[in-house]
């Protein structure tokens, strides 16, 4: 029968004081997989928060679980995976000050998704970002069409902000309304003005079918330029 306080188990949980060495290995580890996979999970992912302060969280959050639940696992080892993030964080933290690159690895940068009512495609492919998620993103900003977007940026923090046009130059655009976007088609139906369903690209067309200028796809939906309720 285990003996209350004993000190040596309670501490180290009976280990060699050598197991420190992997336990600083272990926690080295843990720390730079948790950083790589949430940084190929995209900003969506850690939405709010940078992705570095996520790691921070996960790995302090799990270093302080276990050995509050666990017998066999010792305090002394948790302490030293506290001391070893610690120095992670400052080292991580020193080189994003002296590296700009190295910063925006871990914390990504600013990225244009809509440039003029339509979408910047070089920018968007890089993003994780889902037209239909984008698309729900705008809708709880009260946008109705592309039309309305001089510029959508998704910060680094997965955030969307949009820079609206005034009513007076707000132009017809591709309409993300869940009704009207349905209705995209590759037979154009009626001479007007569409917007590739794609891109967003926006032109007058003539019944029938047509090819995008921009992006060489041939889905249309009929174009709206109605102005911001707020």
């Amino acid at each position: 029968m285990k003996e209350i306080f004993e000190w040596n188990r309670v501490l180290f949980n009976e280990l060699p004081g050598v197991f420190l060495l992997e336990v600083i290995f272990r926690s080295t580890v843990m720390f730079t997989i948790l950083l790589l996979t949430l940084k190929l999970a995209g900003k969506r992912g850690v939405k709010q928060l940078s992705i570095f302060e996520t790691v921070i969280i996960i790995a302090l959050g799990s270093a302080a679980g276990d050995p509050m639940f666990y017998e066999d696992v010792g305090i002394v080892p948790a302490i030293i995976v506290f001391a070893v993030i610690m120095i992670l964080y400052r080292t991580v933290t020193w080189l994003t000050g002296k590296s700009k690159k190295f910063e925006e690895f871990i914390e990504g940068k600013t990225e244009c998704l809509i440039q003029d009512g339509k979408f910047s495609l070089s920018s968007f492919k890089k993003e994780t970002l889902a037209q239909d998620e984008f698309f729900s993103e705008l809708r709880v900003k009260s946008i109705e069409h592309l039309g309305q977007i001089k510029h959508a940026f998704i910060e680094p923090s997965g955030e969307v902000s949009v820079f609206y046009y005034p009513d007076e130059k707000v132009g017809y655009g591709l309409p993300i309304l869940p009704a009207l976007f349905i209705e995209k088609s590759k037979i154009i139906p009626t001479d007007g003005t569409y917007s590739c369903s794609f891109c967003g690209h926006t032109e007058k067309q003539k019944a029938g079918t047509a090819k995008c200028k921009v992006c060489q796809k041939d889905e249309w939906v009929a174009s709206i330029n109605t102005k911001r309720i707020t």
